[in-house]
């Protein structure tokens, strides 16, 4: 009796949990997650893909448990983001959840009603990319170029994309549809007549002072700038970092290549040079005139401990050219320093570095005259 007596306030005991967690159950709905609609796939940042996607959600009333689960793709777990858009004041997330050892979360969502919700899902994705490569053909005389810009987008991620809007930076949206193992090359800039400055570098801490002394042939480096303005026909966006082509118009229907180079990132308003070679027609011979101690500080054992220097430097730039030439000139003094005489205007790009803008006619020369005091050299 005792034995039959237990099992019967067992039953009671179960089926009474079992009448009371029932309805509380029946709350908890597991949401099937529908296939994607809206696409974004934003290239804003070369190091990380986000894409935005847009679901439809039919929820019940009361607690929702949303699935995501991203098998045979690498997505950023710490990245992944819902929001609600529609009647966001009814539908509420209220925590996520991951599964042990699967590339799964489950969202809790709070509903106040049963209907169709559209949530937005952001997460970074990783092995889709892009790269941005450049067309540039210049006219004969190098004053203005014809500009292309395609984006090369790679898709290695494992996910297929339907239609999906691709975002560069601010500028115009592109509709594509891009699957798995995928690339495709889009063309998203084509600019005519940008006028363009032809310009001469000489860095006195990357070129030789004095060519004619080397076995050698070399050269100054030689670059197109062009400047993000609209005047020149952009400034609308940044130029986004990338491979740029050069070639030149030969005046017989065809073209020369110049060169290449990789630029960095444009802001508008801002200028870049794209380099596209070496150039004899520019001579820069540059040489210390004067490298002098001067008030010299020792110590009790008449050591040198401390001196400031007095230096001179002169530099001779030529232009061999039929046409004026613009030369950049930077050059390099470390420490503290005061100039105590310059021939030309300098603009100081830092504490240890002037640049010149030195304007040569053609044919011409002209002298460059540096007397500085370096202070407290040890």
């Amino acid at each position: 009796m005792k034995r039959r007596c237990c099992f019967f306030h067992l039953f009671i005991l179960a089926w009474v949990i079992l009448v009371f967690a029932c309805p509380l159950q029946a709350r908890i709905k597991l949401v099937a997650l529908p296939e994607r609609g809206n696409t974004i796939i934003r290239l804003d940042n070369p190091n990380a893909t986000l894409i935005q996607e847009e679901r439809v959600l039919t929820l019940q009333k009361g607690l929702n448990q949303v699935d995501f689960s991203w098998k045979g793709v690498s997505i950023d777990q710490d990245s992944i983001r819902l929001r609600v858009l529609s009647h966001p004041n009814k539908a509420t997330l209220l925590g996520v959840s991951y599964p042990p050892n699967e590339a799964a979360l489950v969202w809790q969502i709070h509903s106040e009603d049963a209907f169709e919700v559209t949530v937005r899902i952001s997460y970074l994705l990783s092995w889709i990319d892009r790269l941005i490569v450049y067309k540039a053909i210049a006219d004969k005389a190098e004053t203005v170029i014809n500009l292309k810009s395609f984006l090369v987008l790679r898709n290695f991620s494992g996910e297929d994309f339907e239609k999906a809007s691709v975002l560069l930076g601010e500028g115009k949206s592109y509709l594509q549809t891009i699957k798995h193992e995928e690339t495709k090359q889009i063309l998203f800039l084509n600019r005519d007549q940008i006028p363009i400055e032809k310009r001469w570098t000489f860095d006195a801490a990357k070129e030789p002072w004095d060519p004619a002394k080397l076995d050698t042939n070399v050269g100054i480096p030689v670059s197109y700038r062009i400047k993000n303005i609209a005047t020149a026909g952009l400034g609308k966006s940044a130029l986004s970092d990338g491979k740029v082509r050069v070639f030149q118009k030969d005046g017989h229907g065809s073209t020369i290549f110049l060169g290449e180079d990789q630029t960095r990132l444009v802001p508008i308003g801002e200028k870049t040079d794209i380099y596209i070679g070496d150039s004899r027609d520019i001579v820069v011979t540059q040489r210390k005139m004067r490298d002098k101690r001067i008030n010299v500080r020792r110590n009790n054992k008449n050591q040198v401990v401390l001196y400031d220097t007095d230096e001179l430097i002169k530099a001779t730039i030529e232009n061999f050219k039929d046409r004026p030439a613009m030369l950049t000139m930077i050059q390099h003094i470390p420490g503290q320093w005061d100039m105590a005489e310059c021939n030309m205007k300098y603009k100081r790009k830092d504490a240890y570095t002037l640049e010149f803008e030195i304007t040569l006619p053609a044919h011409e020369k002209r002298q460059l005259i540096m007397h500085y005091h370096r202070r407290n050299v040890r």
